[in-house]
């Protein structure tokens, strides 16, 4: 087991889906201590510019003074420094190869800002598109992670539930806001399975901000574009 010491999360707690969330979820559910530290994005601290130089995003995890950025990676590094239970990654390498493969499939393939932003013609087709990469999804999690529930590799969420869970369990939001259900319990019950299951485990629901403060936030965000 590493030692825990000093660890800090650079990271936005905001009204919309974040990848600050799955590392905040992670480091809670393996009862990491750390301090956050609230970025303002229109308005960058000096030490995320000099933590993430490349990039300059969030989040960025830094332990004893040496920074990691990119939530994939911070997240393999949670699970390989403090590599008590519950694992994040399955120790199986097949398995860890699908869990990496799925995580960078969602990353590429849906986006909630589309959905957010667009109109008319284009919010139908980012609809159809995000309806068609879930049922591509849904295909893969009953191909790839059949009788792992109620999350993908186990009794607690992994490393793929806090990648796809950080925006999915907002779900309800973005349909609030845009007036379209995505997630049907009956077209896609293995998928609102997993995301029911998420949405009210503990640890996430204390780390996600409240439904009516992130549609709040959400429109305001929309209304000054």
């Amino acid at each position: 087991m590493g030692e825990i010491s000093e660890v800090k999360l650079y990271g936005v707690w905001s009204g919309s889906p974040s990848p600050t969330k799955r590392v905040e979820v992670a480091l809670k559910l393996k009862g990491i201590p750390y301090e956050f530290i609230e970025e303002d994005l229109r308005n960058k601290s000096d030490m995320l510019v000099q933590y993430n130089p490349v990039h300059k995003k969030v989040p960025v995890l830094v332990h004893n003074g040496k920074p990691m950025a990119e939530s994939h990676i911070i997240l393999e590094y949670i699970d390989e420094q403090w590599n008590h239970s519950p694992r994040l990654l399955p120790e199986d390498p097949y398995e860890r190869s699908n869990v990496r493969f799925w995580a960078k499939f969602y990353d590429q393939k849906f986006s909630y800002v589309k959905l957010v932003m667009s109109e008319g013609e284009e919010r139908a087709k980012a609809i159809a598109e995000f309806i068609e990469n879930l049922c591509i999804l849904e295909d893969g999690i009953k191909r790839d992670f059949s009788g792992k529930s109620p999350f993908f590799h186990g009794e607690n969420p992994g490393f793929l539930d806090m990648v796809i869970g950080s925006s999915a369990c907002s779900y309800r939001v973005i349909e609030q806001v845009i007036g379209v259900k995505l997630i049907d319990p009956e077209t896609h019950p293995l998928f609102y399975s997993w995301v029911t299951a998420m949405v009210n485990h503990p640890v996430v629901k204390e780390t996600l901000p409240p439904h009516e403060f992130m549609v709040n936030f959400i429109l305001n965000y929309k209304a000054r574009k």
